[in-house]
């Protein structure tokens, strides 16, 4: 039976996506929820997972391919699995030779100098490494009655040296630069050392970051406010909570959840910074959904904190840190980037002094965090040293005042300077 392959529903604001390499090629057998390809969209990637064990019998959609949600990509013949396994039987056995006397094949809970039992899944992947008969006697299988499993042929490949993995899967030796194709290989003229240049196509991800800051700069009137803070009593706070922070809820104590509780006051009191524009309206947001900027392997992305004024700190630096996590692994999920009426970007993480962040449309303003650094300030008629940090809120001038977005910084720093205990809340 053929069983269609289709794309992933996307969500409302997903009209497209591209398929990124696929795993698998036409004729090879496939394990139901074995991931086939990934596909990208301009917010997440996406693992394309098998929908049935079989053969894939049809690639429709090749890589680089731009696809819409619920299209039809391949097709997976699934009488077609045993056909496939029982040719690998016959060939896996008939290149395992006869024992000997001499030298018998031993296999757990067999006859001496029978070959190893395989799992269907085991077979294949040997197939598919190309490993020989006394390769295959030599792996000790993991599975019941000592059966070899998948898992044992791969980890056997992966053990096994550089050299021996290039002899058995290529013989022929890697081709030299001259045949390499034009686009790759330096131009014969080229002096030694000579500059080399590489055109590769931008990832949907990163062309539709760059759509969207063009369009950010294009429609917004943006300017910035700047002012800075004292972190003496951030700094004091944590040093002093931390160890029973983390006691009490797991995870670690960090400084971005204070910035999301002081930019969360300072919405409240200033809700025109926590607004959009519509046209020519404008949408007061009776919620505070905070962005939270996240750099990944795929570049720049905005995870939601949503309502952030019911969270206590330990749930919001639980967010953050599974984020983080999760962006990493390319795991986060359309809904989570999508929506947000107020963004946080750090720089300072990277040793940024000083910034003017871009706002993240439709949103109207985005707080920029630097790097707190040690510098001699003038405190009662003083000058002492105390950790400051520069802070930067863009804001879209067509309605926020300068008032507004002066004060509502203010309101952060003020709320930064003068803090509550971590543990208060929950």
């Amino acid at each position: 039976m053929l069983v269609e392959v289709k794309v992933p529903v996307l969500s409302e604001s997903v009209a497209e996506a591209t398929l990124l390499s696929w795993r698998k090629k036409e004729g090879e057998h496939v394990d139901r929820d074995e991931n086939l390809i990934d596909v990208e969209t301009d917010k997440v990637v996406l693992e394309l997972p098998a929908p049935a064990t079989g053969v894939l019998a049809k690639i429709i959609k090749g890589d680089g391919a731009t696809v819409s949600g619920g299209e039809i990509i391949a097709t997976i013949d699934t009488e077609a699995a045993a056909a496939e396994t029982a040719k690998i039987d016959a060939d896996t056995a008939a290149a395992i030779p006869a024992p000997s006397d001499a030298d018998s094949l031993a296999a757990p809970s067999s006859t001496a100098g029978a070959a190893p039992a395989m799992m269907p899944a085991a077979r294949a992947k040997a197939a598919q490494a190309k490993l020989e008969a006394e390769e295959i006697s030599s792996i000790k299988g993991s599975g019941r009655s000592g059966r070899i499993t998948k898992q044992d042929v791969a980890e056997h490949v992966e053990k096994k040296p550089a050299s021996s993995v290039a002899t058995s899967a290529s013989p022929t030796p890697s081709p030299s630069l001259a045949a390499q194709p034009a686009s790759t290989a330096p131009s014969a003229s080229a002096p030694a050392g000579g500059r080399h240049e590489q055109r590769v196509p931008m990832s949907r991800l990163r062309a539709r970051i760059a759509e969207r800051l063009v369009q950010s700069q294009a429609t917004a009137a943006i300017l910035t406010t700047f002012n800075e803070v004292n972190m003496q009593a951030i700094m004091d706070l944590r040093a002093r909570y931390k160890e029973k922070f983390e006691k009490e809820h797991g995870i670690k104590l960090g400084l971005t959840s204070f910035f999301v509780k002081a930019a969360v006051a300072a919405l409240k009191r200033f809700p025109i910074v926590n607004a959009s524009v519509d046209g020519n309206d404008i949408v007061y947001h009776g919620y505070y959904d905070i962005g939270i900027a996240v750099s990944s392997p795929r570049g720049l992305v905005v995870p939601i904190i949503r309502d952030a004024d019911s969270l206590s700190q330990a749930e919001i630096e639980r967010q953050i840190a599974e984020f983080g996590k999760r962006a990493q692994e390319g795991k986060l999920t359309i809904e989570e980037l999508t929506g947000g009426t107020f963004s946080i970007t750090n720089g300072g993480v990277f040793g940024s002094m000083l910034s003017t962040p871009i706002i993240n449309p439709p949103q109207s303003a985005i707080l920029g965090i630097h790097a707190t650094r040690e510098r001699p300030v003038a405190e009662n008629g003083q000058v002492v040293i105390r950790p400051m940090c520069y802070l930067a809120l863009s804001y879209d001038h067509r309605i926020i005042d300068g008032r507004e977005a002066v004060l509502s910084l203010v309101a952060m720093k003020e709320a930064l300077e003068y803090p509550m205990s971590p543990l208060l809340d929950g």
